[in-house]
């Protein structure tokens, strides 16, 4: 199989890192895991412990809550499949050290940065990657500026993303619905 890069996109608790998973196991043999997230409270500790008891132990993790790109470059070994969950919480790691009124031109920058070279490292190596990220911009804006600069630079990745993706997908109450084939379906109409 063609290498490919697969985006999912959904709600908390929607089922992307399940279905990212059950990818996986379909389409790679040897499979590393690019974690983002980092247990600073008991209930985070809890996620995070509950996503690898769910994980086969064959597959490989690295914990990189940031430069994810420079991770991939230096640990892909013989992956045949990179699986990263998640985008959101990569971009939260770059936003939080900014403050809460971060600067939004410096926030686009970093988290710009980070994407580039993750796409630069998936570009140069033989592995296909799978992208999970929440989808935040159907809610309420943001009372205040880190949030709506966190869901405005998500909104801005997500898209130059599934732009590049081979694949996308939302997920609905579990259910996946696949954004690239409805995208040709519509454009078949007109």
């Amino acid at each position: 199989m063609a290498k490919q890069l697969i985006l999912i996109l959904g709600g908390a608790r929607s089922g992307k890192s399940r279905l990212a998973e059950a990818l996986a196991g379909r389409l790679g043999r040897r499979i590393l895991y690019l974690a983002t997230a980092e247990g600073h409270d008991p209930e985070m500790a809890a996620r995070i412990a509950r996503h690898r008891s769910r994980r086969p132990a064959s597959w490989r993790t690295v914990e990189a809550p940031t430069a994810v790109g420079q991770a991939l470059a230096r640990e892909h070994g013989d992956a045949d499949l990179v699986l990263l969950d998640c985008l959101t919480l990569l971009a939260s790691n770059i936003l939080m050290p900014l403050g809460d009124e971060p600067d939004e031109a410096e926030a686009a920058a970093r988290l710009e940065r980070e994407i580039d070279e993750l796409l630069a490292a998936y570009e140069a190596g033989p592995a296909s990657l799978i992208i999970v990220s929440n989808e935040l911009g159907w809610g309420l804006v943001p009372p205040y500026p880190l949030g709506r600069v966190y869901r405005d630079l998500l909104g801005w990745a997500h898209q130059r993303l599934a732009a590049r993706a081979d694949r996308v997908y939302l997920m609905v109450a579990g259910i996946p619905v696949d954004l690239k084939k409805l995208q040709a379906s519509l454009d078949d109409v007109g």
